[in-house]
């Protein structure tokens, strides 16, 4: 079993999922290939300075700017959004994502009015969609639902959540962030409207999961291969799958330094494993533009590489998403971004934009301990900064969030010579 320093699996992490060591993707056929290489984008609809999303995706995408997503995605039809924890993925997927759909269609619905939509609200939903085209929730009338539900207040607008989660439908297109729905056949390019074989969708999702999270604990497999598939998998029947996918030299176990547990590795990805510890950037991850040393990125919120306690595990990184606490409970803002800078995540800050007079406020920013504090940092800083104020449209910057009298200054001098 090979045994990794937390340093290259940090690099990993961050090498697999396209944040490092620079972005290596441009414009819209960029934007696929981000979404390819990270295996699946968080959606979220909360717009503070930008979506998560669009956050995203700038960090992977050379002067990536955000009508982008939904060309990609809905015009060209090369994603689908998908899931209660809803996710983009790329389109080819669909196969096998079906067996998920499978099992929502068996299990039916949690919580709602109804398990399964009656039949004739199914019907004439689905006929609405097929005289009328694409439509959202608001476009068809229904009987209000007799039990409060958060997929809608008509018994129809829980109906087209249903059929969307089985796979009947579609997301066609967004108007801002409402989804406008349509038949699947009408969406998904014919090429992609089968179901892959159970057993090759089982093997297709396990190894998507590992690659999704760079290195798979493989204590938490079982729990996020349940997910994967929708359906309760059994500690046994986890060894079992994860024995095959190993003996098909499919996958493999990896040690980590600082860890106890066993990681799962996509194969695939090995000999960029080999050459990370050997102290080397694997050809394929050369950037397209500046480096993290160079130009630092803000992280979305939702960023897999961070969320959910992982900053804190990989990076000793202190990071929890304030956004849904109550304004007294909250350490450090709203919406506060871990800032990325060579391989470490060095600060953070809390950005909104002021849309009247188009101005990216900086309404706090922190540094960690042991973050740089040089004339390189404020450069790749002043560098970030820019980018991000141009992604979002900004034209001014205002860094009153930064208390730091001598960063400060560094800034405004450098952003000066940038244009803002």
């Amino acid at each position: 079993m090979d045994f990794i320093s937390k340093q290259a699996y940090r690099r990993f992490l961050l090498g697999s999922q396209g944040l490092w060591p620079g972005r290596r993707f441009r414009g819209l056929t960029g934007a696929e290939s981000a979404l390819k290489q990270m295996q699946a984008l968080q959606l979220d609809p909360l717009v503070m300075v930008a979506r998560s999303q669009d956050i995203a995706m700038y960090g992977r995408v050379l002067d990536y700017k955000p009508e982008l997503l939904y060309k990609m995605a809905y015009d060209k039809r090369k994603a689908f959004d998908y899931g209660g924890w809803l996710m983009m993925y790329p389109m080819h997927e669909f196969p096998y994502w079906r067996l998920h759909m499978k099992h929502r269609e068996e299990r039916g619905l949690r919580y709602e009015s109804f398990t399964h939509p009656p039949k004739e609200v199914i019907k004439f939903v689905l006929d609405e969609l097929r005289e009328k085209g694409p439509l959202g929730n608001r476009d068809i009338e229904g009987d209000a639902v007799r039990v409060w539900s958060y997929r809608g207040r008509k018994e129809t607008s829980v109906t087209l959540f249903y059929l969307w989660l089985i796979g009947e439908v579609m997301i066609s297109n967004r108007k801002g962030f409402d989804r406008i729905y349509d038949l699947r056949e009408r969406v998904l390019p014919h090429e992609y409207d089968y179901a892959a074989p159970e057993s090759e969708a089982e093997d297709f999702l396990g190894k998507k999961i590992i690659a999704f999270y760079g290195m798979a604990r493989e204590p938490s497999w079982k729990t996020a291969f349940g997910e994967y598939i929708h359906r309760k998998v059994p500690a046994q029947d986890a060894k079992e799958n994860i024995e095959r996918l190993i003996e098909k030299k499919e996958i493999s176990r990896v040690r980590v330094e600082g860890f106890s547990e066993n990681f799962l590795i996509c194969n695939s990805d090995k000999a960029h494993l080999a050459e990370l510890e050997a102290g080397r950037v694997p050809k394929a991850w050369k950037p397209k533009g500046p480096s993290t040393l160079e130009e630092v990125t803000l992280l979305a919120p939702l960023e897999i590489v961070s969320a959910r306690g992982r900053a804190k595990r990989v990076f000793d990184f202190d990071y929890v998403w304030e956004v849904y606490k109550p304004l007294h409970q909250r350490k450090w803002g709203y919406y506060t971004l871990p800032i990325l800078y060579g391989d470490d995540l060095v600060a953070r800050l809390d950005p909104k934009l002021d849309r009247a007079t188009n101005t990216l406020h900086i309404l706090g920013f922190w540094l960690e301990d042991d973050a740089p504090k040089d004339a390189d940092f404020a450069n790749a800083l002043a560098e970030g900064l820019k980018r991000f104020a141009d992604m979002i449209g900004a034209e001014k910057i205002d860094l009153g969030g930064v208390k730091r009298a001598t960063l400060r200054m560094e800034l405004k001098t450098r952003l000066k010579r940038l244009g803002f």
